[in-house]
């Protein structure tokens, strides 16, 4: 059987790092997400007696660590399934992965979506999204829809796509991929001297976040997503080893969002374990905002997101 997804990237906005469960991937605290409408990664799968081993292909190309990931989640699916035939693995992404765009969460969601549905499997959105967590933390995320609170074994929508109209726009200033991954990085997370304060703090954080989602309020959203996006890079750089995931060109960026803010564009920024830097609008400035980034130099490509639906079957197979 064959079947193809369609998942979206999301952005947390309260971020989990750290683990306190390695195996399972359960996080250290709650985290609360965006799914992005123009990050995607659209991935097929076909199971068949005929196929002597696992193929994975990814952008073009096989890499051993990334196709060894996408062979335990299938191990996963065919026990769950009772069916042990080999598979084809096509995935790609429209937007570049490894720069901490989170490609490992749009692709394992699409992974677990696809491959389910070619193993026969019919599960509800809570069972896809406790599965896909355990191909990768944040692709339980990118199941449901909307606004996503990811709070135990999997996710779940607590606003839909429609109900804020904020932008995601992404600035790319560099497309080279980051030495230490986010799975490999968060290893490190309980390393640093501030991750215990981080933990003692993180539900009353997630409270005024809640509060200021609920009522949209923009300022407290934006300055809670800020704060959380400095506090993350903060302990990633106090773990031992430090992770140092930004480039010049990322601390520019922060610099300008806080001059354009003081100029009376209202835009916030956010960040992964990458370069690349999420910047937060309002619907209604986004083009005030694009038209700025289209005038440094540094930025190489500009992806307006609004706030998405989950992942999703389609008909439309590569091969």
């Amino acid at each position: 059987m064959k079947a193809t997804a369609t998942a979206p990237s999301n952005i947390a906005f309260i971020k989990y790092w750290g683990k306190k469960d390695e195996q399972l991937k359960l996080p250290e605290n709650a985290s609360i997400s965006m799914n992005l409408s123009n990050l995607l990664t659209t991935t097929t799968v076909e199971f068949s007696p005929e196929f002597k081993e696992d193929s994975v292909i990814i952008n073009d190309k096989n890499n051993f660590k990334q196709s060894s990931r996408v062979i335990e989640q299938l191990n996963l699916i065919r026990k769950k399934a009772n069916m042990f035939q080999k598979a084809k693995v096509v995935s790609v992404n429209n937007f570049p992965d490894g720069t901490g765009l989170s490609s490992s969460a749009s692709g394992f969601a699409a992974l677990t979506l696809a491959a389910t549905k070619a193993a026969g499997l019919i599960l509800n959105e809570k069972e896809l999204s406790i599965l896909a967590r355990q191909g990768s933390g944040s692709a339980c995320r990118s199941i449901p829809g909307g606004f996503v609170e990811w709070a135990g074994e999997g996710a779940k929508s607590i606003y839909p796509p429609g109900y804020w109209k904020i932008c995601d726009v992404v600035a790319i200033v560099s497309t080279d991929k980051k030495e230490i991954s986010s799975t490999d990085g968060q290893k490190f997370a309980s390393s640093s001297p501030f991750f215990q304060t981080r933990l003692d703090n993180i539900n009353e954080k997630i409270i005024r976040f809640k509060k200021a989602l609920e009522t949209k309020n923009f300022t407290e959203f934006g300055q809670i997503i800020e704060n959380e996006a400095l506090e993350l890079h903060a302990i990633m750089l106090t773990s031992i080893p430090s992770l140092i995931y930004w480039q010049p060109e990322t601390v520019k960026l922060i610099k300008l969002v806080k001059k354009w803010r003081s100029e009376g564009l209202e835009v916030y920024f956010t960040l992964n374990t990458g370069q690349d830097i999420h910047l937060i609008i309002e619907e209604r400035n986004t083009e005030k905002l694009v038209k700025k980034l289209k005038e440094i130099k540094e930025v190489k490509d500009i992806i307006i997101n609004q706030p998405s639906v989950g992942a999703r079957l389609t008909e439309k197979h590569p091969f």
